[in-house]
Formats: C-alpha cells, sequence, structure tokens
C-alpha cells in the first residue's frame, strides 16, 4: 500500500494538474514568512534574498503594514475610485508628491495594480501630453508582460517568444554595459543612430529606462548616462519615463535610484512592487501639466489603489522615508558589496560585482545559465532563497530584505559563498 503524500508533494501535485504550466514554479511551498524567513509547509526555514522579486524591501508581514491592513480591512475591502473617493488613495498619492523626484513643483499621480500597469499607464500619459506616438527603450530592459510592455520588454524568451504580433512604434537603443564594452558614449551614439535610421525622434513621446536595469542583469547606468540622455530628449521635447519599479521605494540606498545621478529630474516616475509593502499596488508619477493631459475616464481601473494596498502603502512609505531608514539600506548594501566582492576575487568565474547601495547582483564569466542554476540551487539546499537574471540567465541578483538583521546577512552571505564553492 503506498503511502500518504506529504503536504508539500500534493499541492506540487495539485498545482501540475490545476495551475498552466505556462507560469514557472519552484519546488518551495509557502507556509508562513517573518522578516528575512520563509518557512515552507514542511517546517523548513529558508532566509530570503530574492523578497518575491524585489517586493518585499520591508520584510515580510512588517508590523506597520500588518497594522495599517488590519485597521482598513475592518472599514472596507473595495470601493472603486472612479465610484467612491476614498482617503487612503489620497494619502498616497499626497506622499508621492512630496517625495517625487521629478522636475516641478505641483505633482500627481495615478494608483494602479502592478508595475506593467503603470509603464503602460506612463506611456499613454506621455502620449496624450505630447500628442507622439512613438516609444524608446533599451537593450537589456524590462517593463511588464501585458502586450505594450512585453514590446518594451528586451528579452525573448520566456517574456515575447510566441507572443507575436508586438505593439506597433516601440524602438530599442543600445543602453550602457560597461562589463561587456558598452560605454555610455556607445549607448548615446546609438540613440543618435537610431533616430537617423528607424525613427524621428520629432514623432518620440518619451523614453522608458530603469536606473538599474532588473532582471535584465542589475547593470546601473554609469554616472554621466543620465544626465546626458536627459540631454538629448530635452533638446528634441521627449519625455523622461524613470521606471523604479524594483529600484524604488529605498532598495538602492535612496528613496529612488534616479537620485544617484545628480542634476538628473525626470518627467515621469514608475513605482511598484515594494511600494505596497506585500500588497498589489504600482503608481506613475509627475507634474501636474502632463499628469492632467489625459482627460477624465482616460485613466483608471476597477481596482486600481484598492484601500488595502494603499493603507499599507502610507506605512511603507513613511517608514523609508525616515533618514535612518535609508542610511541603513546604504550601510547594508556596503557591507554586501564588500563580501561580494571579496568573493569575486578568489572565484575568477564570477566577472562582475555590481548594483547601487543593496540592489546588487554577481555576473559570472560564462554566457550561459547553466552555473548560475545550479549556484541557485546549491544556495536554496543550504536554506537561502536567491534568484538568477540577466539576458544569458548568468547573474545572480541579491535582494536581501532592508530590514535584515547582521546576523541573518552574514548568514545568507555565508551561504552565497558556499554554493559558489560548490558548484565551482
Amino acid at each position: 500500500m503506498s503511502a500518504h503524500p506529504t503536504p508539500h508533494d500534493r499541492i506540487l501535485a495539485d498545482r501540475a494538474r490545476f495551475v498552466s504550466g505556462g507560469v514557472a514554479t519552484p519546488r518551495l511551498v509557502v507556509h508562513h514568512a517573518e522578516g528575512a524567513r520563509v518557512t515552507d509547509i514542511d517546517g523548513r526555514t529558508y532566509l530570503d534574498f530574492a523578497g518575491g522579486i524585489g517586493c518585499q524591501n520591508t520584510g515580510h508581514r512588517f508590523a506597520p503594514v500588518v497594522e495599517a491592513v488590519k485597521a482598513q480591512a475592518d472599514a472596507y475591502l473595495h470601493q472603486c475610485f472612479m465610484v467612491g473617493v476614498y482617503e487612503p488613495y489620497v494619502e498616497v498619492c499626497r506622499r508621492l508628491a512630496a517625495l517625487s523626484p521629478c522636475h516641478g513643483d505641483e505633482q500627481k499621480s495615478i494608483l494602479v495594480n502592478s508595475g506593467a500597469e503603470a509603464n503602460e499607464n506612463a506611456v499613454k500619459i506621455a502620449r496624450a501630453a505630447t500628442g507622439r506616438p512613438a516609444v524608446v527603450v533599451f537593450d537589456n530592459a524590462f517593463h511588464g508582460r501585458t502586450l505594450l510592455t512585453m514590446t518594451m520588454t528586451a528579452k525573448v524568451k520566456p517574456y515575447r517568444a510566441g507572443f507575436g504580433p508586438f505593439a506597433p512604434e516601440v524602438y530599442r537603443a543600445p543602453a550602457p554595459y560597461p562589463y561587456r564594452g558598452v560605454t555610455s558614449d556607445d549607448a548615446i551614439a546609438g540613440l543618435k543612430r537610431l533616430f537617423k535610421t528607424e525613427v524621428d525622434p520629432a514623432t518620440v513621446a518619451c523614453v522608458v529606462l530603469e536606473p538599474v536595469q532588473g532582471e535584465g542583469g542589475f547593470m546601473e547606468m554609469p554616472p554621466d548616462y543620465p544626465a546626458r540622455l536627459l540631454e538629448v530628449c530635452r533638446e528634441h521635447g521627449i519625455l523622461y519615463v524613470d521606471d523604479e519599479v524594483q529600484t524604488g521605494v529605498g532598495r538602492t540606498g535612496r528613496m529612488w535610484a534616479i537620485e544617484h545621478y545628480d542634476g538628473v529630474e525626470p518627467d515621469l516616475l514608475v513605482s511598484g512592487k515594494s511600494i505596497g509593502g506585500g500588497l498589489p499596488l504600482a503608481a506613475v508619477t509627475g507634474p501636474a501639466e502632463l499628469m492632467d493631459a489625459v482627460g477624465p475616464g482616460g485613466l483608471g481601473g476597477t481596482f486600481g489603489g484598492n484601500p488595502l494596498s494603499c493603507a499599507a502603502a502610507v506605512a511603507v512609505l513613511d517608514a523609508v522615508a525616515e533618514p535612518s531608514f535609508l542610511a541603513e539600506a546604504e550601510a547594508l548594501g556596503a557591507r554586501m558589496r564588500a563580501r561580494l566582492e571579496a568573493l569575486a576575487a578568489r572565484r575568477p568565474e564570477i566577472g562582475d560585482v555590481r548594483g547601487l547601495g543593496p540592489m546588487l547582483a554577481m555576473e559570472l564569466v560564462e554566457r550561459s545559465p547553466d552555473r548560475a542554476k545550479a549556484i541557485v540551487d546549491a544556495a536554496f539546499d543550504r536554506g537561502l532563497l536567491l534568484l538568477a537574471c540577466g539576458i544569458d540567465g548568468n547573474v545572480i541578483r541579491l535582494l536581501a530584505p532592508l530590514t535584515i538583521t547582521d546576523e541573518e546577512l552574514d548568514a545568507g552571505l555565508r551561504i552565497v559563498e558556499e554554493a559558489v564553492d560548490a558548484t565551482g
């Protein structure tokens, strides 16, 4: 007589039976999570350097978020902002206005459900404000999985393969990638060539750029590049959209990663992921003259700015905006970088350590996903959740919660070192 399946095996079997195979699923079956740790259904605890793909900057079940969500749940769960105005939505927009890196004094926002939806709305706003159709994006970009945003995304498999035809009027320019020999000069020259060979800059509504390209491999923009890109945009009347879905809300040691680049004030800011503290929320923020370019009814959605997500976001933004929180995040990044650079110095297969603040990654010299996958698997076996990324799948990214303790950080980095050594 066969043994009864474990809860872990039963859930994964049901997943295989009832959930689309198009959704990639790991071995982990989550039971609960707290702070920097995730516990599976069999009771094994893992340190989390994945954060639900960058959604847990303040850690799992951040106490102010849990308290705010519980209080909001006692009042109401859903209204739809287009049917009845509610204060949590307005409060998030108020805080985003105060924290906005965009140019102009009077800032406004729209709240939506996801980073992809926010990027789509940023393009809509840019098109309405400029009267132009075209969008310029960059090599190694990731902006989402909808028709428009997967067109904007650079990686074919798994994000674009088999899903065409794609959205029109999306053009791709080179992005700086110093480790692989693409400089800021090369990228600016490539953009100017694009304007001569593919699209008239007078028809371009916006450029959309991540200051640290996330899924593309954690490439931070060189210090001079955003300002030079902004100069080109201003020359041609093109709006600069700063995609901070993964880089924002303290992830790089600043509220927004673009704040690492002196004098660069984007036209629109796209935020998401960690802004909701684990609940779905994203936003587009910018000066009133742009945000009001769309007529009433042109923006919105049934669940955009859900009251529970907004209550969570108010708690997150209040916490992360504290100078002490950001200072600790910056110090966290320095400790992480020192350990990763020491590891790279003794492991020649690690070609580059890069990122801003505590948003860090290691690129392997070999342009293949095999070794990176082996490292991720070895870390998992030792109790650490890691993610790979990059066009070649050969980059290991670290997204430790900014609230992690020194002991947890040391334990997690030790597992990274062990995983690299074990697969060498």
